[in-house]
């Protein structure tokens, strides 16, 4: 499963409305993949939603080093696909940290997200929340 941003919130914060949903699938998940792109707008969406920084730092922090998550890199070659991406789908809102996602998604084989964002299920993927 890939752990998107708002996935990552629904995660942390209690507030959120699919919180107790996303610990659940979390936890049964056989495998967790996010990315570099995701923990930073992680960082920026919590601030939005008056997460306290400190928490969204720590959570961001964890990920990293928690070994039952693997965190992708995002390099050259990913950015420019990614871009490459948006260019292809002019008609959608995508962002780029979507694009990056849909891509890791890909070359692991991955069909699930842990997110809200109907932009994966209009990449075909499975919006799990």
């Amino acid at each position: 499963m890939l752990v998107d941003t708002s996935g990552l919130l629904c995660l942390i914060h209690r507030r959120e409305p699919q919180h107790e949903s996303a610990g659940s699938l979390y936890e049964s998940a056989t495998s967790r993949v996010t990315h570099n792109y995701v923990l930073g707008e992680f960082v920026s969406l919590a601030q939005a939603r008056h997460v306290p920084r400190k928490a969204a730092l720590d959570v961001s922090e964890r990920l990293l080093n928690d070994s039952e998550i693997d965190v992708t890199w995002v390099d050259e070659i990913l950015h420019r696909d990614a871009l490459a991406l948006l260019q292809a789908r002019p008609d959608k809102s995508y962002s780029l940290c979507d694009a990056v996602s849909f891509l890791v998604m890909r070359y692991n084989n991955i069909s699930e997200a842990l997110t809200a964002d109907r932009h994966f299920a209009q990449e075909g993927f499975v919006k799990l929340l």
